[in-house]
Protein backbone atom coordinates (compact mmCIF):
# COMPACT_ATOMS: atom_id res chain seq x y z
CA UNK A 1 0.00 0.00 0.00
CA UNK A 2 1.35 3.46 -0.89
CA UNK A 3 1.90 6.05 1.84
CA UNK A 4 -0.71 8.54 0.60
CA UNK A 5 -3.48 5.93 0.55
CA UNK A 6 -2.51 4.75 4.03
CA UNK A 7 -2.59 8.33 5.31
CA UNK A 8 -6.00 9.05 3.81
CA UNK A 9 -7.45 5.80 5.14
CA UNK A 10 -6.20 6.57 8.64
CA UNK A 11 -7.61 10.10 8.60
CA UNK A 12 -10.94 8.86 7.22
CA UNK A 13 -11.20 6.17 9.90
CA UNK A 14 -10.45 8.66 12.67
CA UNK A 15 -12.45 11.72 11.63
CA UNK A 16 -15.31 10.97 9.21
CA UNK A 17 -18.65 9.31 9.91
CA UNK A 18 -18.41 5.82 8.50
CA UNK A 19 -21.31 6.01 6.07
CA UNK A 20 -19.52 4.69 2.97
CA UNK A 21 -18.10 1.28 2.10
CA UNK A 22 -15.05 2.62 0.33
CA UNK A 23 -12.89 0.63 -2.05
CA UNK A 24 -9.14 0.55 -1.27
CA UNK A 25 -8.07 3.27 -3.71
CA UNK A 26 -7.53 7.05 -3.64
CA UNK A 27 -7.74 8.71 -7.04
CA UNK A 28 -5.61 11.82 -7.41
CA UNK A 29 -5.89 12.80 -11.08
CA UNK A 30 -8.23 12.37 -14.04
CA UNK A 31 -8.41 13.12 -17.75
CA UNK A 32 -11.22 12.07 -20.06
CA UNK A 33 -12.21 8.49 -19.34
CA UNK A 34 -9.02 7.83 -17.33
CA UNK A 35 -8.16 8.06 -13.64
CA UNK A 36 -4.85 7.74 -11.80
CA UNK A 37 -4.51 6.69 -8.18
CA UNK A 38 -2.09 7.76 -5.45
CA UNK A 39 0.51 5.25 -6.64
CA UNK A 40 0.32 6.47 -10.26
CA UNK A 41 -1.65 3.49 -11.60
CA UNK A 42 -3.99 4.26 -14.54
CA UNK A 43 -7.63 3.11 -14.74
CA UNK A 44 -10.43 3.12 -17.31
CA UNK A 45 -13.35 4.76 -15.48
CA UNK A 46 -16.65 3.02 -16.18
CA UNK A 47 -18.43 4.67 -13.24
CA UNK A 48 -17.95 8.36 -14.04
CA UNK A 49 -18.49 9.55 -10.48
CA UNK A 50 -21.86 7.71 -10.45
CA UNK A 51 -22.93 9.18 -13.78
CA UNK A 52 -21.68 12.68 -13.01
CA UNK A 53 -18.71 13.25 -15.32
CA UNK A 54 -20.65 13.06 -18.57
CA UNK A 55 -17.82 14.82 -20.46
CA UNK A 56 -15.06 12.87 -18.74
CA UNK A 57 -12.65 14.19 -16.15
CA UNK A 58 -11.23 17.72 -16.45
CA UNK A 59 -12.94 18.53 -19.74
CA UNK A 60 -11.29 21.71 -21.07
CA UNK A 61 -14.54 23.62 -21.63
CA UNK A 62 -15.68 23.03 -18.05
CA UNK A 63 -12.23 23.67 -16.61
CA UNK A 64 -12.03 26.99 -18.43
CA UNK A 65 -15.52 28.01 -17.29
CA UNK A 66 -14.72 27.16 -13.66
CA UNK A 67 -11.38 28.96 -13.66
CA UNK A 68 -12.72 32.10 -15.30
CA UNK A 69 -15.72 32.27 -12.99
CA UNK A 70 -13.69 31.53 -9.85
CA UNK A 71 -11.37 34.40 -10.74
CA UNK A 72 -14.34 36.75 -11.22
CA UNK A 73 -17.05 36.05 -8.61
CA UNK A 74 -18.05 32.90 -6.76
CA UNK A 75 -21.02 33.77 -4.54
CA UNK A 76 -23.57 36.48 -3.75
CA UNK A 77 -26.82 34.44 -3.09
CA UNK A 78 -30.17 34.55 -4.84
CA UNK A 79 -31.05 37.90 -3.26
CA UNK A 80 -29.54 39.33 -6.43
CA UNK A 81 -29.52 38.52 -10.15
CA UNK A 82 -26.94 35.95 -11.28
CA UNK A 83 -25.98 36.16 -14.95
CA UNK A 84 -24.72 32.55 -15.38
CA UNK A 85 -27.93 31.29 -13.74
CA UNK A 86 -30.14 33.20 -16.16
CA UNK A 87 -28.13 31.99 -19.16
CA UNK A 88 -28.23 28.37 -17.97
CA UNK A 89 -31.97 28.63 -17.36
CA UNK A 90 -32.49 29.78 -20.94
CA UNK A 91 -30.39 26.92 -22.31
CA UNK A 92 -32.16 24.23 -20.27
CA UNK A 93 -35.68 25.55 -20.67
CA UNK A 94 -35.41 25.99 -24.44
CA UNK A 95 -34.13 22.40 -24.76
CA UNK A 96 -36.70 20.95 -22.34
CA UNK A 97 -39.98 22.91 -22.10
CA UNK A 98 -39.82 26.04 -24.28
CA UNK A 99 -41.58 28.93 -22.59
CA UNK A 100 -41.51 27.34 -19.14
CA UNK A 101 -39.40 27.83 -16.01
CA UNK A 102 -36.77 26.14 -13.84
CA UNK A 103 -35.39 26.30 -10.30
CA UNK A 104 -31.77 25.52 -9.41
CA UNK A 105 -30.65 23.44 -6.44
CA UNK A 106 -27.53 21.55 -5.36
CA UNK A 107 -28.45 17.86 -5.51
CA UNK A 108 -30.92 15.40 -6.95
CA UNK A 109 -32.64 15.01 -3.59
CA UNK A 110 -33.22 18.76 -3.40
CA UNK A 111 -34.54 18.86 -6.96
CA UNK A 112 -36.96 16.01 -6.27
CA UNK A 113 -38.14 17.54 -3.02
CA UNK A 114 -38.73 20.87 -4.73
CA UNK A 115 -40.69 19.19 -7.51
CA UNK A 116 -42.94 17.46 -4.98
CA UNK A 117 -43.51 20.73 -3.13
CA UNK A 118 -44.51 22.33 -6.43
CA UNK A 119 -47.04 19.55 -7.09
CA UNK A 120 -48.64 19.92 -3.68
CA UNK A 121 -48.87 23.71 -3.95
CA UNK A 122 -50.39 23.44 -7.41
CA UNK A 123 -53.27 21.43 -5.99
CA UNK A 124 -53.52 23.59 -2.86
CA UNK A 125 -54.22 26.64 -5.00
CA UNK A 126 -56.38 24.77 -7.52
CA UNK A 127 -58.64 22.39 -5.59
CA UNK A 128 -57.87 22.81 -1.89
CA UNK A 129 -54.97 20.40 -1.74
CA UNK A 130 -53.91 16.81 -2.44
CA UNK A 131 -51.45 15.01 -0.17
CA UNK A 132 -50.70 11.73 -1.97
CA UNK A 133 -47.60 11.12 -4.09
CA UNK A 134 -47.32 7.83 -5.96
CA UNK A 135 -43.86 6.32 -6.58
CA UNK A 136 -42.49 2.93 -7.60
CA UNK A 137 -41.08 0.07 -5.59
CA UNK A 138 -37.34 -0.15 -6.17
CA UNK A 139 -37.04 3.56 -6.92
CA UNK A 140 -34.48 5.95 -5.44
CA UNK A 141 -35.15 9.68 -5.13
CA UNK A 142 -32.75 10.85 -2.42
CA UNK A 143 -31.82 10.63 1.25
CA UNK A 144 -33.69 13.51 2.88
CA UNK A 145 -36.67 12.41 4.97
CA UNK A 146 -39.13 13.30 2.18
CA UNK A 147 -37.16 11.83 -0.71
CA UNK A 148 -36.29 8.74 1.33
CA UNK A 149 -40.01 8.30 1.96
CA UNK A 150 -40.57 8.59 -1.79
CA UNK A 151 -37.84 6.02 -2.40
CA UNK A 152 -39.41 2.60 -2.89
CA UNK A 153 -36.89 0.64 -0.84
CA UNK A 154 -38.37 -0.17 2.60
CA UNK A 155 -35.05 -1.52 3.91
CA UNK A 156 -33.76 2.06 3.81
CA UNK A 157 -36.66 3.35 5.94
CA UNK A 158 -36.42 1.27 9.11
CA UNK A 159 -33.58 3.07 10.98
CA UNK A 160 -35.28 6.43 10.35
CA UNK A 161 -38.91 5.48 10.96
CA UNK A 162 -41.52 6.72 10.91
CA UNK A 163 -41.23 7.77 7.28
CA UNK A 164 -43.24 10.75 6.11
CA UNK A 165 -46.90 10.07 5.35
CA UNK A 166 -48.47 10.71 1.97
CA UNK A 167 -46.44 8.33 -0.20
CA UNK A 168 -47.72 5.19 -1.95
CA UNK A 169 -45.62 2.70 -3.92
CA UNK A 170 -46.59 0.43 -6.79
CA UNK A 171 -44.61 -2.30 -8.58
CA UNK A 172 -42.43 -1.49 -11.56
CA UNK A 173 -44.26 -1.64 -14.92
CA UNK A 174 -47.55 -2.68 -13.24
CA UNK A 175 -50.05 -0.51 -15.10
CA UNK A 176 -53.16 -1.93 -13.43
CA UNK A 177 -51.91 -1.23 -9.90
CA UNK A 178 -50.78 2.25 -10.88
CA UNK A 179 -54.20 3.08 -12.30
CA UNK A 180 -55.93 1.78 -9.15
CA UNK A 181 -53.55 3.70 -6.83
CA UNK A 182 -53.70 7.11 -8.52
CA UNK A 183 -56.91 8.77 -7.37
CA UNK A 184 -58.50 12.14 -6.64
CA UNK A 185 -56.12 12.62 -3.69
CA UNK A 186 -52.96 12.16 -5.77
CA UNK A 187 -50.85 15.27 -6.24
CA UNK A 188 -48.16 13.65 -8.41
CA UNK A 189 -46.70 10.47 -9.82
CA UNK A 190 -42.90 10.42 -9.54
CA UNK A 191 -40.99 8.03 -11.80
CA UNK A 192 -37.41 7.32 -12.86
CA UNK A 193 -37.57 6.32 -16.56
CA UNK A 194 -34.73 3.96 -15.66
CA UNK A 195 -34.37 3.11 -11.99
CA UNK A 196 -30.72 3.82 -11.22
CA UNK A 197 -29.76 3.06 -7.62
CA UNK A 198 -32.44 0.39 -7.56
CA UNK A 199 -30.34 -1.69 -9.97
CA UNK A 200 -30.81 -0.17 -13.46
CA UNK A 201 -34.36 -1.29 -14.23
CA UNK A 202 -35.96 0.44 -17.25
CA UNK A 203 -39.63 1.35 -17.27
CA UNK A 204 -41.37 0.08 -20.37
CA UNK A 205 -42.57 2.59 -22.93
CA UNK A 206 -46.09 1.27 -22.40
CA UNK A 207 -45.92 1.89 -18.65
CA UNK A 208 -44.61 5.43 -19.09
CA UNK A 209 -47.40 6.19 -21.55
CA UNK A 210 -49.94 4.68 -19.18
CA UNK A 211 -48.58 6.87 -16.37
CA UNK A 212 -49.03 9.94 -18.55
CA UNK A 213 -52.58 8.96 -19.40
CA UNK A 214 -53.39 8.18 -15.76
CA UNK A 215 -52.12 11.59 -14.65
CA UNK A 216 -54.13 13.28 -17.39
CA UNK A 217 -57.31 11.55 -16.20
CA UNK A 218 -56.75 12.21 -12.50
CA UNK A 219 -55.23 15.68 -12.68
CA UNK A 220 -52.04 14.54 -10.95
CA UNK A 221 -48.71 15.91 -12.15
CA UNK A 222 -46.26 13.54 -13.81
CA UNK A 223 -42.72 14.11 -12.49
CA UNK A 224 -39.83 12.28 -14.16
CA UNK A 225 -36.69 11.91 -12.07
CA UNK A 226 -33.90 12.17 -14.67
CA UNK A 227 -31.18 12.76 -12.06
CA UNK A 228 -29.21 9.75 -13.32
CA UNK A 229 -30.78 9.04 -16.71
CA UNK A 230 -30.73 12.59 -18.09
CA UNK A 231 -28.11 14.75 -19.82
CA UNK A 232 -27.81 12.43 -22.83
CA UNK A 233 -26.88 9.26 -20.96
CA UNK A 234 -29.38 6.90 -22.57
CA UNK A 235 -29.07 8.05 -26.17
CA UNK A 236 -31.58 10.89 -25.78
CA UNK A 237 -31.16 14.06 -23.76
CA UNK A 238 -33.86 12.74 -21.39
CA UNK A 239 -34.63 9.04 -21.06
CA UNK A 240 -38.40 9.62 -21.15
CA UNK A 241 -38.02 10.96 -24.70
CA UNK A 242 -37.55 7.40 -25.97
CA UNK A 243 -41.20 6.71 -25.15
CA UNK A 244 -42.51 10.02 -26.46
CA UNK A 245 -43.84 10.92 -23.01
CA UNK A 246 -43.81 14.59 -21.98
CA UNK A 247 -43.89 15.00 -18.18
CA UNK A 248 -45.08 18.07 -16.30
CA UNK A 249 -41.88 18.40 -14.27
CA UNK A 250 -38.36 17.03 -14.86
CA UNK A 251 -35.61 16.84 -12.25
CA UNK A 252 -31.92 16.77 -13.20
CA UNK A 253 -28.65 16.74 -11.27
CA UNK A 254 -25.69 14.35 -11.53
CA UNK A 255 -24.39 15.09 -15.02
CA UNK A 256 -25.55 18.69 -15.11
CA UNK A 257 -22.21 20.33 -14.26
CA UNK A 258 -19.71 17.50 -14.87
CA UNK A 259 -18.71 17.23 -11.21
CA UNK A 260 -19.62 20.58 -9.68
CA UNK A 261 -22.71 20.15 -7.44
CA UNK A 262 -25.72 21.38 -9.42
CA UNK A 263 -29.34 20.38 -9.88
CA UNK A 264 -32.60 21.73 -11.23
CA UNK A 265 -36.26 21.02 -11.66
CA UNK A 266 -38.07 22.29 -14.75
CA UNK A 267 -41.83 22.73 -15.02
CA UNK A 268 -43.80 23.28 -18.19
CA UNK A 269 -46.59 25.75 -18.83
CA UNK A 270 -48.77 26.69 -15.88
CA UNK A 271 -46.75 24.48 -13.55
CA UNK A 272 -43.79 26.81 -13.95
CA UNK A 273 -45.86 29.62 -12.43
CA UNK A 274 -46.86 27.80 -9.22
CA UNK A 275 -44.10 28.80 -6.80
CA UNK A 276 -44.04 32.36 -5.45
CA UNK A 277 -41.44 34.31 -3.43
CA UNK A 278 -40.97 32.59 -0.08
CA UNK A 279 -42.31 29.20 -1.22
CA UNK A 280 -38.90 27.73 -1.95
CA UNK A 281 -35.29 28.83 -1.85
CA UNK A 282 -31.62 27.93 -1.47
CA UNK A 283 -28.45 29.73 -0.43
CA UNK A 284 -26.07 27.96 -2.80
CA UNK A 285 -28.30 26.66 -5.61
CA UNK A 286 -27.87 28.45 -8.93
CA UNK A 287 -24.60 30.05 -7.88
CA UNK A 288 -22.05 31.56 -10.23
CA UNK A 289 -19.58 28.67 -10.22
CA UNK A 290 -22.07 25.84 -10.57
CA UNK A 291 -24.02 27.55 -13.33
CA UNK A 292 -20.90 28.45 -15.30
CA UNK A 293 -19.78 24.81 -15.15
CA UNK A 294 -23.28 23.55 -15.99
CA UNK A 295 -23.66 25.87 -18.97
CA UNK A 296 -20.35 24.64 -20.40
CA UNK A 297 -21.39 21.03 -19.78
CA UNK A 298 -24.86 21.22 -21.30
CA UNK A 299 -23.63 23.28 -24.24
CA UNK A 300 -20.95 20.67 -24.99
CA UNK A 301 -23.38 17.73 -24.69
CA UNK A 302 -25.74 19.42 -27.14
CA UNK A 303 -23.19 20.85 -29.58
CA UNK A 304 -21.22 17.60 -29.84
CA UNK A 305 -24.36 15.44 -29.90
CA UNK A 306 -22.94 13.25 -27.17
CA UNK A 307 -26.30 11.56 -26.63
CA UNK A 308 -25.84 10.00 -30.07
CA UNK A 309 -22.43 8.66 -29.05
CA UNK A 310 -23.89 7.34 -25.80
CA UNK A 311 -26.58 5.51 -27.73
CA UNK A 312 -24.22 4.06 -30.32
CA UNK A 313 -21.41 3.00 -27.97
CA UNK A 314 -23.90 1.90 -25.34
CA UNK A 315 -25.66 -0.34 -27.84
CA UNK A 316 -22.37 -1.97 -28.81
CA UNK A 317 -21.43 -2.44 -25.17
CA UNK A 318 -24.84 -3.86 -24.28
CA UNK A 319 -24.53 -6.32 -27.15
CA UNK A 320 -21.11 -7.45 -25.97
CA UNK A 321 -22.37 -7.86 -22.40
CA UNK A 322 -25.48 -9.70 -23.57
CA UNK A 323 -23.26 -12.22 -25.34
CA UNK A 324 -22.08 -13.30 -21.87
CA UNK A 325 -25.55 -14.42 -20.80
CA UNK A 326 -25.54 -18.19 -20.81
CA UNK A 327 -21.88 -18.23 -21.86
CA UNK A 328 -20.11 -16.76 -18.84
CA UNK A 329 -20.95 -18.53 -15.58
CA UNK A 330 -23.16 -16.47 -13.29
CA UNK A 331 -24.36 -13.86 -15.83
CA UNK A 332 -28.15 -13.93 -16.08
CA UNK A 333 -29.23 -10.58 -17.58
CA UNK A 334 -28.11 -7.23 -19.00
CA UNK A 335 -30.30 -4.19 -18.31
CA UNK A 336 -30.33 -0.53 -19.24
CA UNK A 337 -30.05 1.81 -22.18
CA UNK A 338 -27.22 3.81 -23.73
CA UNK A 339 -24.38 4.19 -21.25
CA UNK A 340 -26.50 3.27 -18.24
CA UNK A 341 -26.10 -0.48 -17.94
CA UNK A 342 -26.05 -3.26 -15.37
CA UNK A 343 -24.99 -6.91 -15.54
CA UNK A 344 -27.07 -9.15 -13.28
CA UNK A 345 -25.32 -12.07 -11.57
CA UNK A 346 -26.82 -15.17 -10.01
CA UNK A 347 -25.18 -14.63 -6.59
CA UNK A 348 -23.80 -11.89 -4.37
CA UNK A 349 -20.29 -11.50 -5.80
CA UNK A 350 -20.58 -8.00 -7.30
CA UNK A 351 -18.25 -6.45 -4.70
CA UNK A 352 -15.60 -9.06 -5.44
CA UNK A 353 -16.01 -8.43 -9.18
CA UNK A 354 -15.54 -4.68 -8.67
CA UNK A 355 -12.45 -5.22 -6.51
CA UNK A 356 -10.91 -7.55 -9.07
CA UNK A 357 -11.73 -5.05 -11.81
CA UNK A 358 -9.79 -2.37 -9.91
CA UNK A 359 -6.80 -4.68 -9.73
CA UNK A 360 -6.95 -4.94 -13.54
CA UNK A 361 -7.30 -1.20 -14.07
CA UNK A 362 -11.04 -0.84 -14.77
CA UNK A 363 -13.51 0.89 -12.42
CA UNK A 364 -16.95 -0.74 -12.11
CA UNK A 365 -19.73 -0.24 -9.53
CA UNK A 366 -21.61 -2.81 -7.46
CA UNK A 367 -25.04 -1.20 -7.58
CA UNK A 368 -26.37 -4.17 -5.61
CA UNK A 369 -24.73 -7.26 -4.09
CA UNK A 370 -25.53 -9.17 -7.28
CA UNK A 371 -25.34 -6.52 -10.04
CA UNK A 372 -22.44 -4.61 -11.63
CA UNK A 373 -23.25 -1.15 -13.02
CA UNK A 374 -21.58 1.06 -15.65
CA UNK A 375 -22.14 4.84 -16.00
CA UNK A 376 -19.11 6.04 -17.97
CA UNK A 377 -18.53 9.38 -19.67
CA UNK A 378 -20.63 9.98 -22.78
CA UNK A 379 -17.34 10.42 -24.64
CA UNK A 380 -16.47 6.72 -24.19
CA UNK A 381 -15.20 5.10 -27.39
CA UNK A 382 -16.26 1.70 -28.66
CA UNK A 383 -12.71 0.40 -28.20
CA UNK A 384 -12.77 1.49 -24.55
CA UNK A 385 -16.17 -0.13 -24.10
CA UNK A 386 -14.88 -3.43 -25.50
CA UNK A 387 -11.82 -3.23 -23.25
CA UNK A 388 -14.04 -2.83 -20.20
CA UNK A 389 -16.29 -5.69 -21.29
CA UNK A 390 -13.28 -7.94 -21.82
CA UNK A 391 -11.95 -7.22 -18.35
CA UNK A 392 -15.38 -7.82 -16.85
CA UNK A 393 -15.66 -11.19 -18.60
CA UNK A 394 -12.21 -12.21 -17.42
CA UNK A 395 -13.05 -11.26 -13.85
CA UNK A 396 -16.40 -13.05 -13.92
CA UNK A 397 -14.79 -16.25 -15.16
CA UNK A 398 -12.17 -16.06 -12.41
CA UNK A 399 -14.78 -15.39 -9.72
CA UNK A 400 -16.58 -18.59 -10.66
Amino acid sequence: MDELLAKVQALDAAYTMQTYKRLPVAFTRGRGTRLWDSSGKEYLDMVGGLGVTVLGHCHPAVTQAICEQAATLVHTTNLYYVEPQAELAQLLVERTFPGSRCFFANSGAEANEGAMKLARKYHFTRDGGRDKIVCLLGSFHGRTLATMSATGQPTKWKPFSPVMPGFAHVPLNDTDTLERTVDAHTAAVVLEPIQGEGGVYPLSDEFLRAARATCDRSGALLITDEVQSGMGRTGAFYAAEHSGVVPDVITVAKGLANGVPAAAFLARGEFGEVLSPGDHGTTFGGGFLACAAAHATVRTVLDENLSENAGRVGSALAGRLASMVGEVPGVTEVRGRGLMLAVQLDNDVARKVVTMGLERGVVFNDVSPSAVRMLPALTLTEDEAMTAAGVLEEVLRRVR
